[in-house]
């Protein structure tokens, strides 16, 4: 396989996201499908208020053309169940996400879809995404990055199944709060599983599909970059961290998503301990959460929090290829 090909994934979800924004954008300004900003939220982000939402679309869309296209020629018109799966977890979870915003900003609901309504939507997609995999005879062992440790979990893999794909939407979910640091954290990541899913495997389908959510996230940081002019809305974020979780599992490497997600990872943890902390004790361990908050209000630029995570993505994706490397 050459590396051009490579280049050309990344180049087509990119040009494909670049050239549909000017064209969504407006379309949805004209819908008033603006975004309401919490009002417990940092008073700075007031002034977003209205910026278009649900640009997850575009996303999507750019994801699910580029990789069949490219997939489908590579492979002489063949999309196997691995393309398949990350198609249904990329749509189930972005329509999931589309109803949670379009609640929100029709109907104005700032709340959306309520959380049972949620997560019983991401526990019907898991359990087809197991049944689909236990077809296939899949491997339902788990293996501890860096070491030669397995463990078989049997019929227990579809309950890990549906805590890691429902665990990871909402951690990428919880990370989209300021402009550009979902998409660029979660480049980062797609790229790094990219990296281990051709090198290390190697699985052609897998790589490629990462590629496409790449190119896809790197031109719509064209459009959402501070100041954005565009957010991706739950539409978006939820099929993110739907489909890198169905990645790391199809990859073998679900526990090693932690590392390359530690972000993700660190975000949902400072909601959690804020919450045991204000509840337990009534006092709160950061001025805000998610964690990216709390440095806002300490006195942090927006570009420089975003610019801050970046890095610490960059890091977790290289310690994450490092730990895996090591252990091949």
């Amino acid at each position: 396989m050459s590396q051009y090909t490579f280049l050309i994934t990344i180049a087509i979800a990119f040009l494909i996201t670049v050239l549909l924004s000017p064209i969504f954008i407006p379309f949805l300004k004209r819908l008033k499908f603006g975004q309401s900003i919490r009002e417990e939220g940092p008073k700075s982000h007031q002034k977003k208020s209205g910026t278009p939402t649900m640009g997850g679309l575009m996303i999507i869309l750019s994801i699910a053309i580029t990789s069949i296209i490219v997939i489908a020629k590579v492979n002489g018109g063949i999309l196997n169940y691995e393309v398949w799966l990350l198609l249904l977890v990329l749509l189930g979870f972005g329509l999931l996400g589309f109803l949670d915003d379009f609640i929100k900003v029709v109907m104005k609901r700032n709340l959306g879809l309520n959380s049972k309504q949620k997560l019983l939507g991401q526990i019907i997609i898991s359990i087809i995404f197991y049944i689909v995999l236990k077809q296939q005879q899949f491997d339902t062992s788990i293996a501890i990055p860096g070491t030669e440790w397995k463990f078989e979990l049997g019929w227990f893999y579809a309950v890990f199944i549906i805590v890691m794909l429902v665990g990871a939407s909402n951690a990428v979910n919880l990370t989209d709060g300021l402009d550009g640091l979902l998409a660029g954290t979660a480049a980062i990541a797609f790229g790094a599983f990219a990296i281990l899913a051709w090198y290390g495997l190697p699985n052609l389908n897998i790589t490629l599909f990462s590629l496409s959510v790449v190119g896809a996230l790197l031109g719509f940081l064209v459009f959402n970059a501070h100041p954005a002019k565009v957010f991706m809305g739950d539409t978006g974020s939820l099929a993110l961290g739907g489909t890198i979780g169905a990645i790391a599992i199809l990859l073998k490497l679900e526990i090693l998503l932690v590392i390359i997600g530690g972000v993700f990872v660190i975000e949902t943890l400072s909601v959690i301990i804020q919450v045991i902390s204000f509840k337990t004790t009534g006092k709160r361990v950061f001025r805000m959460s998610p964690l990216h908050h709390h440095y806002e209000l300490k006195g942090w630029s927006e570009w420089r929090v975003v610019t801050t995570f970046w890095l610490i993505g960059v890091l977790f994706a290289i310690l994450g290829i490092y730990i895996e490397v090591l252990s091949a």
